[in-house]
Formats: structure tokens, sequence, C-alpha cells
């Protein structure tokens, strides 16, 4: 007997420890992760909880500008209104309820994103809406997921509203339901449901180029596919300058000198984004257009006319320069006698100032300086 008992604890041990190791390897692997959410309830503020005692994430909630609407009010009067709102004019800004501003406005820094919402009246909640139709953008090419917490409708309508405002994600599987029949199950249902997603792995090859023009640098995010990984191969061995043109009003384009893996699909071409046009030309663009592209990046934190600027458009014959290495932006300046805070000023990274900070480290006239 006492055989028996050891031999059933022995197995127990062994099939507990092969799971505990599968959830580790599983968590160690996985990518930077965002777990945003809304909570109106408490009850999705509950399940994040649960959800984050198992996974490594960080956590952003979002919350409206105006706390004292009670949504559920005369019938659902209030939070019907902000609904219908968004239907007549799902593309508009102004059909959105007002939120307060979020704490991670820059989700480049992430590779897998879980959206906790409510449903309300088989809709995703407004305020949650609100967040993804401001910053789904910066969800293209990321792993997303979806938990949807509802007294006992379907979720269907929130997954909806769900890929209508983050159309460019990947899925990492199917949404999760929770609802008041299985809400105090929480832990479980989420334990069992994440070795379900597909979660982007940490990243482990470079996802950021350098381009520098006139000697100024910006960074260029890139996606990940075959094109960018044989570009990276490329620069490894040695920065690659080009020539490029603008055309159209709305790029600035010309030959790489050598060919690059295609994997076309019509795009919609938005200002900053890096293109490979029939394999073996790249352009960048300042303005829009759709054309049949392989995607390659993303030049990082410019506005329209700061692109317009530094891409020279309009301009013909501009000399690229694409790098792994980040440069200072600043070449070959000369001293001058100019007086202190009134020469040619630059920060670390190449932008040029009207005048000296008045802390932090500058260059003035090629000198490094520290003002204090």
């Amino acid at each position: 007997m006492k055989q028996i008992l050891l031999l059933m604890a022995t197995m127990l041990l062994t099939c507990c420890t092969k799971d505990s190791e599968v959830q580790a390897q599983t968590v160690e692997n996985v990518g930077k992760t965002l777990v945003v959410y809304y909570s109106y309830t408490n009850n999705c503020h509950e399940i994040v909880t649960s959800l984050t005692s198992q996974i490594q994430a960080d956590v952003m909630r979002i919350e409206p500008a105006d706390k004292t609407q009670k949504y559920e009010a005369n019938n659902y009067a209030i939070g019907t209104a902000l609904l219908n709102a968004i239907k007549a004019a799902p593309n508009e800004a102004a059909s959105y309820p007002a939120i307060d501003p979020v704490s991670v406005t820059d989700l480049s820094q992430y590779q897998n994103i879980i959206i906790v919402t409510p449903l309300w009246w088989s809709q995703m909640a407004a305020i949650m809406q609100t967040y993804l139709f401001n910053y789904g953008a910066q969800m293209a090419g990321k792993h997303v997921a979806l938990i949807v917490s509802s007294h006992s409708s379907g979720i269907s309508g929130v997954v909806a509203d769900a890929r209508r405002l983050v159309p460019d994600c990947t899925w990492m599987g199917d949404a999760l339901w929770i609802n008041a029949s299985n809400h105090s199950n929480r832990a479980s249902l989420i334990q069992d449901w994440l070795p379900t997603l597909n979660f982007a792995e940490k990243q482990t090859a470079m996802n950021k180029m350098y381009i520098t023009i006139d000697g100024q640098t910006q960074t260029v995010t890139l996606v990940d596919n075959q094109a960018t990984k044989t570009l990276i191969e490329k620069l490894q061995q040695a920065p690659v300058t080009v020539t490029l043109n603008s055309s159209g009003g709305f790029e600035i384009w010309g030959a790489l000198g050598f060919s690059l893996p295609t994997s076309n699909e019509q795009i919609n071409a938005q200002p900053g984004d890096v293109i490979l046009y029939n394999g073996s030309n790249i352009c960048i663009f300042y303005g829009t257009n759709s054309w049949s592209y392989t995607s390659l990046g993303k030049i990082d934190g410019l506005s329209e006319s700061e692109l317009r600027t530094f891409l020279k458009a309009g301009e013909s014959n501009i000399s690229v320069t694409l790098s792994l290495s980040n440069t200072t932006g600043i070449n070959g300046l000369t001293p001058n006698p100019s007086p202190k805070g009134k020469g040619n000023i630059y920060t670390l990274s190449g932008q040029r100032l009207a005048q000296a900070p008045a802390r932090g480290i500058y260059i003035e006239n090629g000198i490094k300086r520290n003002a204090r």
C-alpha cells in the first residue's frame, strides 16, 4: 500500500512539475506585454488582477474624462446615446466620448497587447472604443488578445468592434468571455485560455534602422518580414547610401542598388512609411498613396510637416544613408568666434536649437557644452 501511495505521489509531482515548466517557459519567451483595460463596475479590474498574477505585463487603465456619468441611468439612456453616436459616424473622432490622457502613448515597445473591456448592450464599452480609435493604429503588426466581461450577453458585437478599431493586428486567438455565471472562476478560465494564445516572442532580432539626411538622423521601426531581415543583413556589412528624388508630391524614392524579397500587398501608405517598391526601390513617404508595396517600417515620432522638412520634400538628388547605428547627426562643424550661446547650437541627436538650453548637454559650434 505504501508503495502504491508513493508511486501516485511521484506521478502527481512529475505532472505538476512538467506543467510548471511549460508555463515558466511560455512566460519566459513571451515578448513585452501591455494589458489595457476599462472598468465601470470593477469586474474588469478584478479580471486584470487575476490575469496579471499569471503573466508579466505592464497595465494601463482607461478612464473617462467625465466621471460623473451614470451610464445605466434612465434605462441605460446615457450609455445607449454614446454607442449610437459612434455607430452613426464611426470614423469621426467627435463621435467618441472623451477619455483622460493615457500613461502610455507610444506602443512601439510592446509586442503583445491584451484588451480587457466590458460589454455595453452587445457592443464594446464606448470608453474603450475611444481608446482604440485613438491608438488602434499603433497596434498594427502586434499580437493582440481580447477579454470581454458581460452579465450574460454574447460577445460577438464586441469582437466586431475590436476588429474594426484594430484592423491590422495579429489576433492571438479567440476572445475570452467572462460573465456573471463564471466571474468567480475567472482565474482558472484565464489559466486555461493563456496557453491557447499565439504570443509574440521576445524580440531578439534588430527592429530599428536609422535614416540620415543632410546630417540629421531619425529612427525607423522595422516590420518583421523577409525584406527587413535581408536588409538588416546588408546593413550589418556597411551602411548604404542612396540618392532619392521627390515624386508625386507624396514621397522621395529611388533605387537601392540591390534587391530585397517582396511580399507585396495593397497598402495605403501614410506619412513616415518606409516602403519597398518593385523589390529594388525604396520609397519614404511624407504624404499618402495607395499601391502594391512591401512594407519595411515607419519613421518614429515626426509630424507630417517635420517629415517634409527632414525628407526635403520637393527636392531632387537627396543623399540618404541607411544604417544600423545611430550618429549624432552633426558632421564637420567648424568652431567660430561667435559668443557663447549665439552660434550653431544642436542637441546630441542633431536637432538644431534656436538658443542654448538652460540645462543639459548640447553642441555649440562643434564644441560640447554642459549647461547647469
